[in-house]
């Protein structure tokens, strides 16, 4: 009996805190016993007329754990600046004991998600940026990348391409020199983002530590340049002495110094002002 109710007393608690940021939580997808939400964070004083940019995270992890919660801090910051912010739940191996081919099939329907229900949340379906860091940043690379790996039960006449890409140490190369080879063998070629850029490439920023073990300035360097060959834009933030995971908000000094890079970047897209 005292146990369900520190249970419910745990639940009420939360619910609380989420009414007061302004937090709503919904299932986008529906896999079997698996119920996967995202979290929206959206302005505090949202005109019903008008529609706003938006911004999707997804949390890295290497596709075997991670926290929703890991871009709370990012998403609070862009709803206060004026955009409509998603923090996605997708499957991993500690969890669903999935591989990450179904971690990008939930990134894509989280996009198709967003943007079909755009006018509910008030989101402008042609201004939806997609972040993450890690493998993270490899699922929000690959929705405008990776034409394989769509859910069966997706609408593909929705796009999942993001308008922007805002990228804090991304896994972009999955082939035999980079990460996650291990797992995803030959199947790099239609799911690393660095083996499949093409023309049309949203305009993106990526995020990098110099002393990144996981993902080499080299392996950034050449991304950027073969976004340059196809046309599109990459800004390319090196971080003297950084290694992987420098931006999260527990290394407080780099944490709001990439947050106020991201910041500019969509400013000069004219997401926010």
């Amino acid at each position: 009996m005292h146990r369900k109710l520190l249970f419910t007393s745990v639940i009420l608690l939360m619910s609380l805190t989420a009414l007061c940021f302004g937090q709503k939580q919904i299932v986008y997808k529906q896999v079997d016993t698996t119920s996967l939400v995202m979290r929206i964070y959206s302005p505090e004083k949202q005109d019903p007329e008008k529609q706003y940019p938006a911004i999707v995270f997804f949390f890295g992890g290497g596709w075997n754990s991670g926290s929703i919660g890991q871009f709370e801090p990012h998403a609070k910051h862009f709803a206060e600046r004026g955009m409509v912010c998603f923090l996605v739940d997708y499957r991993v191996k500690s969890r669903q004991k999935t591989s990450p081919f179904e971690s990008l099939k939930d990134a894509k329907s989280a996009m198709r998600y967003v943007r079909k229900n755009a006018k509910q949340f008030n989101v402008d379906p042609d201004r939806i940026a997609a972040s993450g860091g890690s493998a993270g940043g490899h699922l929000a690379a690959a929705t405008a990348i990776t034409n394989e790996y769509n859910e069966s039960t997706d609408d593909l006449t929705i796009s999942s391409v993001p308008n922007a890409l805002v990228l804090f140490n991304p896994v972009i190369d999955n082939g035999p020199a980079g990460y996650g080879y291990e797992r995803v063998g030959e199947a790099y070629k239609n799911f690393s983002s660095l083996h499949n850029i093409k023309k049309g490439m949203p305009p993106t920023i990526i995020m990098v530590g110099t002393k990144d073990k996981l993902i080499p300035v080299e392996t950034v360097s050449y991304y950027k340049k073969a976004m340059e060959i196809v046309g599109s834009r990459c800004d390319l933030s090196l971080y003297e002495g950084e290694e992987h995971g420098f931006f999260n908000v527990k290394n407080k000094e780099n944490h709001q110094k990439t947050l106020m890079e991201a910041d500019k970047f969509l400013q000069s897209l004219g997401y926010i002002k």
